[in-house]
């Protein structure tokens, strides 16, 4: 392999190993303007697509320690990326939307982690909610147990104030007719 060759597989491998996932897609009959629109959502989800030659993204996923992508590596491909920051719900959730929207741009193949994940496995995770709600009803989850059990420990407490004060405005009612 020619050192200009070499230097872009190994810029590529860096960047596909660092990636929390990889999203290989294909980009066939896409115009200049909606590639650059795929790339201007892909970018709010801290996630970059990039086009690239199948047999240098072959060499840097085996690189990387990806395994092969053998079967899906033909015709026209680009390869979507994230960065630490990104979210593959939201990014699945970007590819979803434009897919359906131009009948262009589809998944080929995805890898989470070291898990390969299939077209359809691709839309699963695209139906997910994303890392900010996940989160938040994780928190809800945790408080929810905290508040049924401050409202369990007060509610002994609060029933015997009622008492207390039922009896007490019992025996202010009885006093005046006593007397």
């Amino acid at each position: 392999m020619r050192d200009e060759k070499k230097q872009i597989v190994d810029d590529l491998s860096k960047q596909v190993g660092a990636s929390p996932f990889v999203l290989i897609t294909d980009y066939t009959k896409m115009t200049v303007t909606e590639f650059a629109s795929l790339r201007k959502k892909l970018r709010g989800a801290h996630a970059e697509c990039h086009v690239v030659k199948n047999s240098m993204l072959r060499h840097a996923a085996k690189e990387a320690g990806l395994g092969e992508f053998d079967s899906v590596l033909a015709g026209m491909t680009a390869v979507v990326i994230g960065s630490a920051k990104a979210d593959v719900s939201a990014t699945a959730k970007i590819l979803k939307e434009f897919t359906k929207a131009t009948e262009k741009g589809k998944v080929k193949l995805g890898v989470m982690g070291k898990q390969v994940l299939q077209p359809a496995d691709v839309d699963v995770v695209a139906e997910l909610p994303s890392l900010d709600v996940l989160r938040g009803q994780l928190v809800g989850l945790l408080q929810t147990p905290a508040t049924r059990i401050a409202v369990v420990v007060g509610a002994p407490a609060s029933q015997l104030a009622r008492v207390i004060q039922a009896h007490a405005d019992k025996e202010a009612a009885a006093q005046p007719a006593a007397a």
